[in-house]
């Protein structure tokens, strides 16, 4: 015992440091430990590590270097065109602001060396007569709620004035027009269109399409605030100078439509100014062997060209273009929209432009064009070769798709140029309403479902109807209005009981793209939807219609109709950051949200359901002012 005891005490004896027998301990228990450990539990360690040094550079390194903190000051249009929103309220110093100005051309009057240029090299010839101005730096301002009052301006000349909502119901609009706003500001900004669910976006031509739509809309609202935002982007960042495909009808019906609307509300040259620019680059599209334009553009090379999926262009694209540049020629006296003169050159086989000869409206020449073709009881197929001149052969005949505001155009174009009777503007209309009671109009048996039809290769019908014909209820009875038979009356009263019956018929409450019709007792249903038809797009045609019979009539039965249809759309289409197209309106349950919304729904649907809703129908005179494809307000004038 002794032995052992004295062994003890002889071997304890060999550290005399605690702390470092404990160090020695500690260092050997955490290497065992970690060789004890799984491969899971190493990696996992491994990973949050990392994630503390990833941590650590983001946060307390990176900062340190951002540039944004350096004393320079860079010019926000050296960067990008779609700019953040927040950027708005930047007034940044620079040496030199440019600023694209064009000049008066009534100042300046073409001469006939200009106008003796095919219409490509005018439109070239235009835009080289663009200024550019020197301004001095402006101050920085720090201050963002004194630049926002600096940008509230105050109303210029010429400029309407809207009060704003009036009851519960325009209110509600007014909410979601806001809650749109909100969404396509925070994650769409510039762009084309918001997809709402994953908070990002979807660009088709790259020119702020919904901020272009919505102009008119925010201005007849009289949300000043958001009106200024977007007016605010359109003058730093719209600009048209770039190497970029559009498409000549969407671009005019919505940027170019939406520019004069927005100018000839708030009476702002700047918008007018814009239009200008970009017609002038529209204008090689008319640059065809036939007159009729080309489909496609490119607005920086100025080259225009069939669309690339087909050498044809859809007959309503060529023929909805010309509300917008009969008004462009007028509201900026610029003869190069309107009085483009032609005559055939015996010495080469081509068609030259002169300051004499048959003068022409560049656009209106395509409704001539048309109107000396060979048609079906005025009614016209869905295609059009811009090269021939032609229609296709045995292409189908519709009011839907490809081929409706054809008609739309035909009877607005004589509102807007004073009604003249001897004009064959009205007279294809008439004869063309003709050809729809004598071949389209059917009746469903059972139900009585007054509708119209299509006739594939030109001569076979078939019971299917675009929601897109809905707006021709809308239409018939603005013809009737201005002295159109009462045929025209009653067909429109028939067909929008069917328009307002295809929504009505859905568990959702809101209509389809396409809806199919019985004929022969096919169907359980006099009215029913395919599945691939099942989809809502969150498209204006209906509400358009129900707003004209309301502004028309004075009858509120239709702003019930609608109140219903505005509680459905706000049922199952609205989403945390926006409203999205749906793909089965069959389901309640199972709507399958698209992730989308489109221009046209801030730009046509929300604008079409707060007029509808107001206490006064004549909000808008539709004496002095006719819509476009578009819902843009443009006059209607004397000559």
């Amino acid at each position: 015992m002794d032995a052992k005891i004295e062994h003890v005490s002889v071997i304890l004896p060999v550290s005399n440091d605690p702390l470092i027998v404990g160090n020695v301990s500690s260092r050997k228990s955490l290497k065992r430990h970690w060789n004890q450990l799984s491969r899971f539990q190493k990696n996992l360690a491994c990973i949050l590590l990392a994630g503390m040094c990833i941590f650590y550079v983001i946060f307390f390194v990176l900062p340190f270097n951002d540039p944004s903190r350096s004393s320079e000051v860079i010019d926000p249009m050296e960067h990008i065109q779609i700019a953040p929103f927040k950027e708005r309220h930047e007034r940044l110093a620079s040496p030199v602001v440019k600023e694209i100005k064009l000049t008066d051309s009534l100042a300046n009057p073409p001469t006939e060396e200009a106008l003796a240029k095919p219409v490509a090299q005018q439109a070239e010839a235009n835009l080289m007569q663009l200024e550019v101005v020197h301004q001095e730096p402006k101050e920085i301002v720090d201050n963002e709620e004194n630049v926002l009052e600096e940008n509230r301006r105050a109303p210029l000349a010429g400029a309407k004035d809207f009060k704003g909502p009036t009851n519960d119901r325009q209110r509600a609009v007014v909410d979601a027009v806001l809650h749109s706003w909100k969404g396509y500001k925070e994650y769409a900004w510039g762009h084309d269109n918001l997809k709402p669910i994953s908070m990002g976006y979807s660009d088709w031509f790259g020119l702020g399409l919904t901020l272009v739509d919505s102009l008119d809309t925010l201005y007849i609202m009289d949300l000043q605030d958001e009106y200024d935002e977007a007016r605010a982007w359109v003058e730093k960042y719209l600009k048209f100078d770039i190497n970029r495909e559009v498409n000549l009808f969407e671009v005019t019906i919505r940027v170019v439509g939406g520019l004069l609307s927005a100018y000839h509300l708030s009476g702002d040259r700047m918008f007018l100014d814009k239009a200008i620019d970009l017609g002038n680059r529209l204008l090689p599209c008319f640059d065809s062997p036939s007159g009729i334009p080309f489909s496609d553009v490119n607005i920086g090379s100025l080259a225009a060209h069939a669309p690339k999926w087909s050498p044809d262009s859809s007959t309503s694209e060529v023929t909805t273009i010309q509300l917008e540049f009969r008004d462009l020629s007028r509201a900026s006296q610029n003869p190069v929209f309107e009085k483009v003169c032609k005559v055939w050159s015996d010495d080469q086989n081509e068609e030259m432009y002169y300051h004499t000869g048959i003068c022409l409206q560049v656009a209106s020449r395509v409704n001539l064009k048309i109107h000396e073709l060979d048609k079906n009881e005025g009614l016209v197929p869905i295609f059009i070769n811009a090269n021939t001149g032609q229609f296709r052969n045995f292409a189908t005949v519709s009011l839907g798709a490809r081929a409706d505001s054809y008609y739309e155009y035909l009877l607005k174009q004589w509102l807007q140029t004073g009604k003249k009777a001897d004009d064959y503007l009205i007279e294809d209309y008439q004869k063309s309403m003709r050809g729809v009671l004598n071949q389209l109009v059917r009746t469903t048996p059972n139900e009585k479902h007054v509708y119209i039809g299509e006739l594939l290769n030109g001569k076979d019908f078939k019971p299917k109807m675009d929601h897109l014909t809905c707006y021709l209820p809308g239409t018939l009875l603005l013809g009737y209005k201005n002295g159109m038979p009462k045929t025209h009356l009653r067909l429109a009263t028939d067909l929008l009981e069917t328009c307002y019956q295809t929504y009505m018929k859905q568990p959702t409450q809101l209509a389809p793209e396409i809806s199919y019709f019985n004929v022969n007792g096919e169907s359980e249903t006099d009215i029913y939807v395919k599945t691939n038809d099942a989809h809502n797009l969150l498209r204006p045609e209906f509400v358009e219609s129900l707003y004209y019979f309301y502004a028309i009539t004075g009858n509120r039965t239709y702003q019930d109709m609608g109140w219903t249809i505005f509680e459905a759309f706000n049922r199952y289409t609205k989403v945390k950051n926006g409203y999205t197209s749906i793909g089965n309106v069959k389901n309640p349950l199972n709507t399958r949200p698209r992730d989308m919304m489109e221009s046209f729904w801030l730009g046509e649907t929300l604008k079409y359901f707060y007029l509808l809703f107001s206490d006064d129908r004549n909000e808008i005179d539709l004496d002095k002012y006719v819509f476009n494809s578009e819902a843009h307000l443009l006059p209607i004038r004397d000559d």
